[in-house]
């Protein structure tokens, strides 16, 4: 079974349910992320200002670390990645990352009144989810 690592925003509601419908598909998705909540990077801000930090001390406390390496270590253990828009800056990150490392990633997002050629890093851009999982069953073995 192939392993997705879905990558969106925390803001997003509709992650859980992309989610399912992959895993309905037969793929194993990691998206536990999304369980921190919609205001967990505002939180960690705050938390780290009410210390006295910088961003740069902040992302050098243990805290950061650990989100972090948790993050890595799914991302290291993905088969490929989905990127579901919109999103913000750190699932963009994750997705370079993950087309750095030779793994396809494919980016789902409603059909953009704004276009972007950078997308073409992406190994597909599906508009709907059913497209996406259509994209993704060649993926399976």
């Amino acid at each position: 079974m192939k392993s997705i690592y879905l990558m969106g925003s925390l803001r997003n509601p509709k992650i859980p349910e992309i989610g399912n419908q992959l895993r309905d598909s037969r793929f194993d998705v990691f998206d536990d992320w999304f369980s921190a909540g919609p205001i967990a990077d505002d939180s960690w801000r705050y938390y780290e200002k009410e210390r006295g930090h910088t961003y740069q001390q902040a992302l050098e406390g243990l805290a950061a670390q650990h989100v972090f390496n948790f993050d890595l270590w799914h991302l290291t253990r993905c088969d490929l990645g989905v990127l579901v828009l919109p999103a913000g800056k750190s699932s963009h990150l994750e997705l370079g990352w993950i087309i750095g490392q030779n793994k396809p990633g494919y980016v789902l997002m409603d059909n953009p009144e704004r276009w972007d050629v950078m997308y073409q890093f992406a190994t597909k851009v599906a508009f709907t989810t059913p497209e996406l999982v259509e994209m993704l069953q060649g993926e399976l073995p």
